[in-house]
């Protein structure tokens, strides 16, 4: 049995030593030109989704072409019909061959100036398109998948693309021997989320349009909207301190990321607090005094249900406002050097897993939050409540938990008070048209309704995003792992 076990491993290996091998052959033919080659390469790696071809060409054609050659031997070697059965022929041969080499070496990129964004900031979005090789093409013509319109179309297309959330953009081109181009498009988003880009289809043929070969590449691409961005004072938020006291004089907590200064190792110091370059200066064994981290870690709590039962629908236009909120409050944290996290009942596209950022410090941050909240969707995974008793345990301490969200149910309410009598910091912001119920006891709370400032049309026609993040920098492109 161990043989067997033993011969089957070898199999295994010698199958993927082959398929390595064959992968590295295939792109080094690819490289070297062979591009019957680079098209199975493409699509074994899924990049070539379908393939297809049309044609105004008959089968008879060359019969009747060979009838006409014979015809014209026959006939005292009639010069016409020799010379028209030769031309049929070569058309035909020209362009089959036109054909066949038509879409080889024929490049389509796009590249963008941004790609994570604010509501209603411009994109400029550049296509190149080359022909690397020596025949050149009367015809050839892209037609891309957008899931918008171009800033240059047409009002009635720009609006039905908002509908139906998908735009074709079409380009034809003329292009010579290894001569490459380029056009440029703008597109700009009113609404937060994430929007994926393409297919590509090609298209090209012969001179003179016998064959029109098509073929159509994935080119994914991704543009990331963040959700609009308010100061606290646009949104009824005092500018101060909104969350309570901050900083207090003694804390049982620190913050290992903040070092406020050395002193002299003392029994009961932990080992992994010791400073070993001021240990070496000073010849005695010094450790980190840090920071009192009471109120410096901030966890939001965003509740995607906009209705008292997260199945029965929601209001896009309340979740769009408390997903504004929570990314103003992130906002605000990152510019008050806190800590800040992210957790939110609402999946990303095409999973069914609630979104999880934990609190950090890092440069990078706020741009993490930022785009997990532009992937929030309206499908609610759970009951916010629940999730808020399942993530506090694993939330340091000190944390302050923000809790944004539409509706303020009894379930809600008697989370909030369960962890506020646990010793946690606890903040509500309702966005309910009435104010939060009593009965919270001292739990710090606050309403921001649709008549708030930040939400009329006014304020929107306006750049409130510039207002918000004018030192906070984006960087690109950021990658975030979801739970």
């Amino acid at each position: 049995m161990s043989e067997n076990i033993e011969s089957i491993h070898l199999v295994i290996r010698e199958s993927g030593k082959q398929s390595r091998r064959l992968r590295r052959e295939r792109a080094l033919q690819a490289a070297t030109g062979d591009e019957d080659a680079l098209a199975k390469m493409l699509r074994d790696r899924g990049l070539v989704l379908r393939e297809r071809e049309n044609s105004i060409f008959s089968d008879a054609w060359i019969p009747i072409a060979v009838i006409i050659l014979v015809v014209g031997l026959f006939n005292g070697r009639n010069t016409a019909l020799l010379a028209l059965g030769f031309v049929l022929l070569i058309v035909v041969g020209v362009s089959v061959l036109w054909k066949k080499a038509a879409l080889a070496g024929v490049f389509y990129r796009r590249s963008f100036d941004h790609s994570r964004v604010f509501p209603g900031e411009p994109i400029r979005m550049t296509i190149t398109v080359s022909n690397a090789k020596r025949l050149p093409l009367t015809w050839l013509q892209f037609r891309d998948t957008l899931p918008q319109a171009v800033e240059d179309e047409h009002e009635l297309v720009q609006a039905t693309s908002n509908v139906t959330g998908h735009y074709i953009l079409q380009n034809s081109f003329a292009l010579a021997g290894f001569e490459q181009t380029q056009r440029d498009f703008t597109l700009r988003f009113t609404q937060r989320g994430y929007y994926k880009l393409g297919p590509v289809t090609y298209a090209s043929g012969d001179i003179f349009t016998l064959f029109t070969i098509e073929r159509e590449y994935a080119y994914p691409d991704t543009l990331v909207v963040f959700p609009q961005i308010y100061p606290l004072e646009e949104l009824g938020l005092p500018a101060k301190e909104p969350f309570g006291a901050i900083r207090v004089r003694r804390s049982l907590f620190t913050d290992p990321i903040k070092t406020q200064g050395i002193r002299d190792y003392q029994p009961g110091d932990r080992f992994r607090d010791v400073h070993w370059k001021a240990t070496a200066v000073r010849g005695a064994l010094q450790t980190k005094v840090y920071e009192p981290s009471t109120g410096m870690t901030i966890a939001i709590f965003l509740n995607v249900a906009t209705m008292p039962q997260h199945w029965m629908g929601f209001h896009p236009d309340v979740l769009e406002r408390a997903v504004s909120v929570a990314g103003s409050i992130a906002n605000y944290g990152s510019q008050q050097n806190w800590g800040v996290g992210l957790y939110a009942n609402g999946s990303v596209p095409n999973s069914d897993q609630p979104i999880r950022v934990p609190p950090g410090r890092a440069p990078e941050q706020l741009a993490h939050v930022l785009e997990a909240l532009a992937a929030v969707t309206e499908f609610a995974t759970g009951p916010i409540e629940r999730m808020l008793l399942r993530e506090s345990p694993a939330l340091p301490w000190v944390s302050t938990i923000v809790l944004v969200t539409a509706v303020v149910t009894d379930e809600i309410m008697v989370s909030l008070i369960r962890l506020k009598q646990a010793g946690r910091r606890v903040v509500l912001l309702s966005l309910a048209e009435e104010a939060p119920p009593k009965g919270l006891g001292n739990i710090l709370t606050y309403h921001i309704p649709a008549s708030t400032p930040a939400f009329q049309k006014e304020v929107h026609g306006r750049t409130a995003t510039e207002a918000a993040l004018s030192n906070i920098p984006t960087p690109e492109p950021v990658q975030i792992e979801f739970d």
